[in-house]
C-alpha cells in the first residue's frame, strides 16, 4: 500500500504528504461520520464483482473500512466482511450498519490465526507504509487470496474545475498547490505506483495489475456542498475560511446552472497472494 505524498490541498482529496500529517488527516474523517457515510461516492459494481470473482472464497478483510461503504457493497455481493478501522467514531457507525468491525490501526491489528480470501482497502491504502502493509496483508490472506487497494478519483468539467480553483486562489492564497485545473488522475498516479511497488517488494504476491473503471455521477449544488466538508484537510482549515470556500463554490455552481456531472475513474491496484511454497 502506498505511502502518502507531500502535499495536502485544503478542502480536497489527499495528495502526497508527510506521514504525521497523513495520520492527522486520516483521523479527521470521523468528526462527522454520518455525513461522510451519506455523501461519499460508492464504488462501481463492476469493481466489486471483479474482485469477488478473482478471490478464492467469500471471506474479506476490509482495512480502513471507515463507515463501511465498501464493506456493505461486498456484503451485498455475497461476502462475509470483517472491517478494521482505527477511528472509533467511524467504526461505531459501521457497526450500527450491521458490520463486524474491530477498532485498531492495521499496524497493531492481529489476525489471531484468521485467514481471508480477499483483502481490500478503499481510499485507505495511502495512509500507511506500502511494503509493510502489503507484507501484513499477505499474512492474513489464504494462498490465491486477492489484495486490492482502490481509489475513486474525480475530475470535474473544465469550467467547473476552473471555478473551484478560482475560489481556492481567492480564499487560500497561500495554498501550496491548486489541483482543480490539473488532470487529477495524474496526481493520484504516484499512489498507484507506490502501491504496486510495495506489493512487489513484499515478495508474497504475483505481479500487480491496475484495473480501471470510468463512470459519471451528476450532482446538484447542495449535494456537492454537503460532500465538500468530508474531504481531507477540511478540519485543518479555519472555520471562517471553510465557510468562505463553501459560499464561493456554491456561487460558482449557481453560475453554471446549479448542477454538474462529475467524472470518476476508479483505479484498483491488485495482486494474488502466492502459495508459501512459491515465495
Amino acid at each position: 500500500m502506498p505511502t502518502v505524498p507531500p502535499e495536502q490541498a485544503p478542502l480536497a482529496e489527499p495528495e502526497p504528504h508527510e506521514p504525521h500529517q497523513a495520520r492527522q488527516v486520516a483521523e479527521s474523517f470521523g468528526s462527522d461520520a454520518e455525513r461522510y457515510d451519506r455523501t461519499r461516492p460508492r464504488y462501481p459494481g463492476a469493481l466489486v464483482d471483479r474482485i469477488v470473482a478473482a478471490s478464492p472464497g467469500p471471506d474479506v478483510l476490509d482495512v480502513g473500512c471507515g463507515t463501511g461503504i465498501a464493506a456493505r457493497q461486498f456484503r451485498a455481493a455475497g461476502c462475509r466482511v470483517l472491517g478494521v478501522e482505527p477511528d472509533t467514531r467511524m467504526a461505531d457507525l459501521a457497526r450500527r450498519n450491521g458490520l463486524e468491525v474491530e477498532a485498531a490501526a492495521f499496524e497493531a491489528w492481529e489476525s489471531a490465526g484468521r485467514e481471508f480470501d480477499g483483502f481490500i482497502a478503499g481510499r485507505a491504502g495511502h495512509w500507511g507504509d506500502p511494503v509493510a502493509g502489503a507484507a501484513k496483508a499477505a499474512q492474513a490472506l489464504n494462498p490465491g487470496g486477492r489484495l486490492a487497494v482502490f481509489w475513486n478519483v474525480f475530475q470535474p468539467p473544465p469550467d467547473v474545475g476552473e471555478a473551484f480553483a478560482a475560489v481556492h486562489r481567492r480564499v487560500m492564497a497561500d495554498m501550496p498547490g491548486n489541483f482543480w485545473t490539473r488532470p487529477i488522475l495524474d496526481v493520484y498516479s504516484v499512489m498507484f505506483t507506490k502501491a504496486a511497488d510495495g506489493i512487489r517488494q513484499a515478495g508474497a504476491f504475483g505481479d500487480p495489475e491496475q484495473w480501471r473503471f470510468d463512470w459519471d455521477r451528476p450532482y446538484t449544488r447542495d449535494e456537492w456542498l454537503e460532500q465538500v466538508p468530508t474531504f481531507g484537510g477540511h478540519s485543518q482549515t479555519p472555520p471562517a475560511k471553510q465557510q468562505e470556500i463553501l459560499a464561493g463554490i456554491g456561487a460558482a455552481l449557481e453560475a453554471v446552472g446549479g448542477s454538474f456531472t462529475m467524472h470518476y475513474t476508479t483505479v484498483a491496484v491488485t495482486a494474488a497472494r502466492r502459495d508459501k511454497r512459491d515465495r
